[in-house]
């Protein structure tokens, strides 16, 4: 597509959730309550994995890697949003579009590729219990983190300096709360062909190689399960497994959904990316807390160290 004869644009509009001021209010109360919650489960569940010598365990050590990438995702997008919600000129430069959607891009793809990494772990572990500890050695979940964090930041490097020759001539309104790669591609007056290819084949790449070793992993550890005779062993093995599932299906689904479907304005995009950039950050720290005694175990054990250090200071003053 020809470049047109307008002024280039250095900012654009983001609409948000909502145009309706009586409307903008509660919202921000509701996103800075989630914002603030997100903060608090995941900085609990970092401070619980770290302190407590018994969750220093390959499991675990996924875990806090988990929280923290969602303390960051969240950090990333809902501030902006909070911000928008309260102010008139819901805008934003171009290049803090940009930097804001490569954060989005890395950070999301890190997560996916960690929970892959958390999928093999649960396989090693129902499937070779005996060998766990040489399949999951220390270095190996160093490892797996590092290249999960290499592998998210080395796909938002093919994406986003490929966005950033792009030149936007006219629309400058995204219907979105945040900058995300599709809700950009149609405002651009340059040829975008490219980077919608590179964009669908990246995501392509990323989202079922890490799906095929996630599906791998527990079509395994399914068949291990059926095959225990003990109604108790079945039933502990389905419930390590049941925590990791509920957020591959709330996260990946929706994120993989998000970054395939042709861009139109509509809500579902929204959803989509409220679901995985909003709503599991939150509920992460509670689907891996509820459902799991050995960190309900820990963060008594912490709450109970915690009053008996506060008694000991009562008692001295």
């Amino acid at each position: 597509m020809a470049l047109r004869n307008h002024s280039t644009i250095t900012e654009f509009i983001l609409l948000g959730l909502s145009a309706d001021p009586e409307v903008q209010v509660p919202l921000f109360v509701l996103f800075l309550g989630i914002y603030l919650l997100t903060m608090m489960g995941n900085l609990t569940m970092l401070l619980v994995i770290r302190a407590d010598s018994q969750l220093h365990t390959p499991m675990y050590y996924f875990l806090s890697y988990l929280s923290f990438l969602d303390l960051c995702f969240s950090s990333v997008t809902v501030p902006k949003l909070l911000e928008n919600l309260l102010s008139e000129r819901k805008i934003i430069s171009k290049e803090g579009c940009l930097i804001q959607a490569f954060f989005v891009f890395a950070i999301g793809g890190t997560e996916i590729f960690l929970l892959s990494a958390m999928a093999y772990g649960r396989y090693a572990a129902i499937c070779h219990p005996l060998l766990y500890g040489q399949m999951m050695s220390s270095q190996l979940c160093v490892r797996l983190v590092w290249a999960s964090w290499s592998l998210g930041f080395l796909d938002a490097v093919i994406n986003i300096p490929l966005a950033m020759n792009l030149n936007f001539c006219e629309a400058h309104t995204i219907s979105h709360y945040s900058c995300e790669l599709p809700s950009l591609f149609p405002l651009s007056c340059s040829d975008v062909f490219s980077n919608v290819t590179v964009l669908i084949a990246s995501t392509l790449f990323h989202g079922f190689g890490t799906f095929f070793l996630i599906f791998f992993s527990y079509a395994r550890v399914a068949t291990t399960i059926l095959s225990m005779g003990s109604t108790t062993g079945r039933s502990k093995a389905f419930s390590t497994c049941s925590s990791h599932l509920t957020t591959v299906s709330f996260f990946y689904g929706s994120a993989f959904l998000r970054y395939l479907m042709p861009t139109s304005g509509s809500p579902l995009e929204l959803i989509f990316s409220i679901q995985y950039g909003t709503v599991t950050p939150l509920v992460n720290p509670l689907i891996y807390s509820l459902k799991n005694k050995e960190v309900k175990a820990a963060l008594r054990r912490m709450l109970e160290k915690c009053l008996q250090r506060l008694k000991y200071q009562a008692t001295k003053r």
